[in-house]
């Protein structure tokens, strides 16, 4: 059996460890780490961590194992975030617009215009009387999304956005039905107080 190069099980981790590795950004990354995933999970197991390896959908990241709780679990690598409810609303929103995507479509890319995913939110958003601050509000949520990496901008067209698939890993079932339990009240509110849902982001 030939030695595996270094630099085919180091590149990939060192991939995984700054983020999402998709196929389409970088084939020959990929390549290297299907080819090494046994070393790959091997190694981040010492490090208390998953390789999340999707081949049908292009993606790969890495997960916290699970906390025992005993004295010897490992410290926590990978940071939980505290969401805004806007932030995990839209979330949820594009979650379940990407499911409708695919049931309905044979395409791959779901393609959101800035309006489109505006509209998502403008129902569960107070409007009031200043329509340029709902504007910027909804901009914010959007460039939160887009930097947690579940939205990505179209080169060159500023105003259309691909929905990541990989939010389809993170956004299961379960944290849908456990958003929705709070969702009526949150319609039924501002919203300014509410507060959001935890989440291990890419």
């Amino acid at each position: 059996m030939s030695e595996i190069p270094e630099s085919a099980l180091s590149l990939p981790l060192i991939a995984l460890f700054k983020g999402v590795l998709y196929q389409e950004d970088a084939p020959p990354l990929w390549q290297d780490l299907l080819s090494v995933q046994n070393q790959v999970r091997d190694y981040l197991n010492v490090l208390g961590l998953q390789l999340i390896l999707d081949e049908a959908e292009g993606y790969a990241y890495l997960r916290q194992s699970q906390d025992d709780g005993s004295e010897t679990s490992l410290p926590r690598l990978i940071a939980r975030r505290q969401l805004s409810y806007p932030v995990s609303l839209l979330l949820a929103l594009l979650r379940k617009r990407l499911a409708e995507f695919d049931a309905g479509s044979g395409d791959t890319r779901l393609i959101l215009s800035r309006e489109q995913i505006a509209d998502l939110l403008r129902l569960f958003l107070a409007e009031g009387s200043n329509e340029a601050k709902l504007v910027d509000r909804i901009d914010a949520h959007i460039a939160k999304v887009v930097e947690l990496g579940f939205l990505r901008h179209l080169r060159g067209k500023d105003e259309q956005f691909e929905v990541r698939r990989i939010l389809k890993a993170y956004i299961d079932a379960q944290w849908l039905g456990e958003f929705e339990q709070h969702l009526r009240s949150y319609a039924e509110q501002s919203g300014a107080t509410a507060s959001g849902d935890e989440l291990e982001t890419p």
